[in-house]
Order: C-alpha cells, then sequence, then structure tokens
C-alpha cells in the first residue's frame, strides 16, 4: 500500500497530475447543470482528501531526507556527539528536553 500511495503522491505532485486533478474538477463543476450535485459534491471532496495527502506525503519524503542528510553531517564530523542521531524517532518530551540542553549549550559557548 505505501508503494503505491507514494507513487500516486509523486504522480499527483508533478505538472501532469495536477492537471489531471484541475481536469477532474472541471468536469465534475461542468456537470452541475445536469443534477449531479451530490456527484460533484463527493468528487470535489474526494479530490480535496487527495491533495492534502499528496502534500502531507510529499512533507513526510521531504523530512525524512533532511534527517538522513543531518545524520550524516553529524555521524561524519569527529567534534559532533552521535547522540541526537535519530531524535526525530524519540517521544516529544524527549526531544524538547534536548533541544532545551543543545540550545542552554549552544548558550554557554556564545559567552565564553
Amino acid at each position: 500500500m505505501n508503494r503505491f500511495l507514494f507513487r500516486m503522491a509523486d504522480f499527483l505532485s508533478r505538472p501532469p497530475g495536477f492537471c489531471f486533478m484541475i481536469v477532474a474538477m472541471i468536469v465534475s463543476t461542468a456537470l452541475v447543470p445536469f443534477g449531479l450535485t451530490n456527484v460533484i459534491t463527493y468528487a470535489l471532496s474526494v479530490a480535496a482528501i487527495v491533495i492534502t495527502s499528496v502534500v502531507l506525503i510529499q512533507g513526510y519524503r521531504d523530512t525524512a531526507a533532511i534527517h538522513a542528510k543531518l545524520d550524516e553531517i553529524i555521524v561524519s564530523m569527529r567534534e559532533t556527539r552521535n547522540e541526537v542521531v535519530g531524535l526525530e524517532h524519540e517521544q516529544p518530551e524527549r526531544i524538547a528536553a534536548a533541544v532545551e540542553r543543545l540550545e542552554a549549550e549552544a548558550e554557554n559557548q556564545a559567552r565564553a
């Protein structure tokens, strides 16, 4: 299922997929004079859900790629502490505590 969703998100996030969604919405709207208001409402609701899903999936992919790149930078630098690698998988409380600790350390280093 994930592969299908990622492929669909990839298709819909490119110009042909966007054009497909626009055409589908125009066709749905053109059906209004024929008394198909329920069908049109349903189609436009599904289109809105699909577009929202595309945005969420693309955001997930972008965020995962950024985390991988940052982890690579952290691991490759000898002076860094590797304890923050994978922090994005922790509970929100642990993330907040780590951010506070790192901000306090940065502030202390700025003063020194």
